[in-house]
């Protein structure tokens, strides 16, 4: 044979250019992913997480984000009713009363939220300047 590639060999490194070619696509849409991820993120840190009823929160978007989503939902149903039972919390998740106030009480474990006695009923209110843990 000639000094030409065999087409076997051929086909092979097309198909490796191919490949790097789209790894290369790939890195590049990635970066841009994390890129408008860091974006939203910084915005939402500058932004307040804003309570109905009270002026600012001492709860803002980026300690929001550090909430696993069962939290953070049942935090922000928190907020919604400012004062509110464990019922009350979960008519708005839609969840059980019983895992509300499971997670309502983790909330208070970690600074978050407070709890109150009135009567024979506990109701849970956003922690005003919570501590950090």
């Amino acid at each position: 044979m000639s000094k030409l590639e065999s087409k076997p060999e051929k086909d092979t490194l097309e198909t490796l250019a191919r490949i790097e070619q789209d790894f290369s696509t790939l890195k590049t849409y990635l970066e841009q992913m994390v890129f408008l991820q860091k974006e939203i993120l910084d915005k939402l840190a500058q932004e307040r997480f804003e309570i109905k009823g009270t002026e600012k929160s001492s709860l803002d978007a980026a300690v929001l984000l550090r909430f696993p989503d069962h939290l953070r939902k049942t935090i922000i149903a928190l907020s919604k009713v400012i004062d509110g039972r464990a019922d009350e919390v979960a008519n708005i998740t839609g969840r059980a009363r019983a895992i509300e106030s499971g997670y309502l009480n983790q909330l208070v474990r970690m600074g978050y939220v407070k709890k109150m006695r009135r009567k024979h009923q506990i109701y849970f209110s956003i922690q005003d300047g919570y501590n950090h843990g």
